[in-house]
C-alpha cells in the first residue's frame, strides 16, 4: 500500500528501513503514470523490503523545499533515515525493482 505523508509526519514515516518517497502533484501527467505502477511494487513487496510514500508538494511546500524538489515526479530513497538515491521522471517497475535490489 502507498501511504500519503505530509510536512508534519513525514520525518516518522521515513526514518526506518528503505522507504521509496514519490513527491508529486494532482496537476502533473507524469506522476499520475508513475502513481499505479508503485501502487503494483507495493502489492508486490513486503513493507519490511519497501515502504512507498507519497508527498503532494502543492500541499506540504516545507519538506519538497528541503529536499530541492525542482520537478516532479522525484523519487527518493531512505535507508534508516538517510537519503541514498535520487531519480527524476517515469520509472518503470522493473527500473525501480532494480534500485531497490542495489539499495538493499
Amino acid at each position: 500500500m502507498v501511504v500519503a505523508v505530509t510536512d508534519a509526519n513525514f520525518v516518522e514515516e521515513t526514518k526506518e528501513g528503505l522507504v521509496l518517497i514519490d513527491f508529486w502533484a494532482t496537476w502533473c501527467g507524469p506522476c499520475r503514470m508513475q502513481a499505479p505502477i508503485l501502487e503494483q511494487l507495493a502489492d508486490e513487496l513486503s513493507e519490511d523490503e519497501l515502504k512507498i510514500v507519497k508527498l503532494d508538494v502543492d500541499e506540504n511546500p516545507n519538506t519538497a523545499r528541503e529536499f530541492g524538489i525542482m520537478s516532479i515526479p522525484t523519487l527518493i530513497f531512505k535507508k534508516d533515515g538517510q537519503v541514498v538515491k535520487q531519480v527524476a521522471g517515469v520509472h518503470t517497475k522493473e527500473q525501480l525493482k532494480a534500485l531497490v535490489t542495489e539499495l538493499s
